[in-house]
């Protein structure tokens, strides 16, 4: 059941003291989940290259902050680098695993969505774990629409996997 009660969390844009909690959050899903498809954990020194990166292409990169911690982050970039494509980015939403199910990824992509139209990107592309049906539920709530299914597309855990895309246009 989601939490309708208002949020006890608060949105804004991260900085670098933010890096080392939204690492934890990331690696936590790269070792235990299908979230993301990695592998490895990442390092510290690749936390800061990210965060760094997003900033210099001016894209955003938001922070969930609760009690002043750090529960849940979310960012866009490119969706491929081809001039063509300059109108569409790819988002991503991490949320702490004792954290879920409380509006935070909602909110952090609620404010993506505005943020990217600001920008006037044309549409929002995410890449989901088909077996995701949270994610998958929390994207269709918000507008978006199915892509398609990439089947066999990742592998991980010993298992290959299917990759849902889905977009939603600006």
């Amino acid at each position: 059941m989601i939490n309708t009660n208002k949020p006890n969390f608060t949105l804004r844009d991260a900085i670098p003291a933010d890096l080392e909690p939204m690492r934890t959050i990331y690696n936590l899903a790269v070792l235990n989940t299908t979230a993301s498809y990695d592998y490895e954990a990442r390092t510290e020194q690749a936390q800061i290259d990210w965060l760094a990166a997003k900033h210099a292409a001016g894209f955003p990169v938001l922070v969930a902050e609760q009690a002043g911690r750090v529960i849940g982050y979310a960012s866009y970039g490119s969706f491929r680098a081809w001039a063509g494509y300059q109108f569409t980015a790819e988002h991503s939403v991490y949320v702490d695993e004792n954290c879920r199910r409380q509006g935070v990824a909602s909110a952090l992509l609620t404010r993506l969505l505005e943020l990217a139209t600001a920008q006037k990107l044309h549409l929002l592309v995410a890449a989901i774990d088909a077996s995701n049906a949270g994610s998958i539920e929390l994207h269709l709530r918000l507008g978006f629409e199915s892509a398609g299914i990439l089947r066999e597309a990742g592998y991980k855990f010993g298992r290959w996997l299917d990759v849902a895309f889905m977009t939603r246009r600006l």
